[in-house]
């Protein structure tokens, strides 16, 4: 289905999830941005028999994080593909994002349009958010400032994260992604990275066709989401909401995330068709999702923040900045 997208006027400041006038630059880690979202609808074309088997599976929710296991297929593959999750060697469960095609962006924001046709390659997606208790295993230490095993690790760098996912690779006997002197990702090797922009946003939308990656709108945010409305100025556990239509936990609010691209203001006018890798260089890099001290109306699927890669004083670092990994699908 087709649905003209409908627009807005921008304004040149905007609110911040915590109440401060912004410029339109996104995110700064003091002065985080507020995005006005209208009630656009986008078409998406997805693997439909996909969706549905997921989301039949994710009846009964996110459920709880489970323990570190050797790598198993939860769902068996087929000679053709690969199992649609998978229990990896450092905890995570992962969860097959198909490969398909849909709509990025929204007319709503300067730096979220034009909306353009995207196509995603297949991969592997982290279901929860990197949480406190895995990071820490793996890295010998626990950034977070609200402190909780299950909760989603916070007050990490995009250079952190960057390190973790190395990490996580080289633990799992599995090729690193990155080149931490130059901050280059290989996306050819089997190990662990950031997701880009548009395979993130894919994620979250997971086939639906409006803002929220879930046909219920902002009505429904309540049920997937921790946000300001009922986060209680913190972030929870990872897992407590329901899951979207792909299977995936927190998309949506408690923590933003982390993506691998350098955000570009507008690179969505260049942006390539097929599996858009973001700009080759900037200031700033890419979180996607909003946190739990966001409006419901900055929690969309196609909202764009950025922040510094790598503060000097990880302290100051954001409380409400996390990420979660991906992997290639083969």
């Amino acid at each position: 289905m087709s649905v003209q997208p409908a627009t807005v006027a921008s304004r040149d400041l905007k609110v911040g999830c915590r109440g401060q006038l912004v410029c339109p630059c996104s995110l700064h880690r003091l002065t985080s941005s507020r995005r006005h979202p209208t009630r656009q609808t986008t078409e998406v074309r997805t693997v439909a028999t996909f969706i549905a088997v997921v989301a039949a599976a994710m009846i009964a929710g996110c459920g709880p994080v489970g323990e570190p296991a050797a790598p198993s297929a939860e769902a068996p593959g087929t000679p053709d593909g690969p199992a649609r999750r998978i229990a990896t060697a450092s905890g995570p469960v992962m969860v097959l994002i198909p490969a398909g095609e849909f709509l990025m962006g929204s007319e709503a924001e300067p730096d979220s349009r034009p909306v353009h046709r995207v196509s995603v390659s297949a991969f592997y997606m982290d279901k929860h958010e990197v949480t406190q208790e895995v990071y820490e295993r793996l890295m010998g230490s626990n950034p977070a400032r609200h402190k909780g095993p299950q909760d989603p690790v916070e007050r990490v760098r995009w250079t952190d994260a960057l390190r973790f996912c190395n990490a996580r690779s080289q633990a799992e006997g599995l090729t690193p992604c990155y080149d931490l002197k130059t901050r280059k990702c290989d996306f050819a090797a089997d190990g662990y990275r950031l997701p880009t922009e548009a395979e993130w946003e894919y994620a979250c939308r997971a086939g639906t066709a409006g803002d929220y990656g879930f046909e219920e709108g902002a009505a429904g945010l309540a049920e997937h989401a921790w946000f300001k409305d009922n986060a209680r100025r913190r972030h929870q556990p990872v897992g407590q909401k329901s899951a979207n239509a792909f299977g995936l936990c927190d998309m949506l609010g408690n923590v933003r995330e982390w993506c691998n691209d350098w955000y570009g203001r507008d690179y969505y006018a260049a942006s390539p068709a097929a599996d858009p890798h973001g700009p080759e260089q900037g200031e700033k890099t890419v979180l996607r999702g909003g946190a739990f001290s966001c409006t419901a109306e900055s929690c969309t699927a196609w909202a764009r923040y950025c922040d510094e890669p790598g503060l000097t004083d990880a302290c100051v670092a954001s409380d409400d900045s996390g990420f979660r990994c991906v992997r290639r699908a083969k």
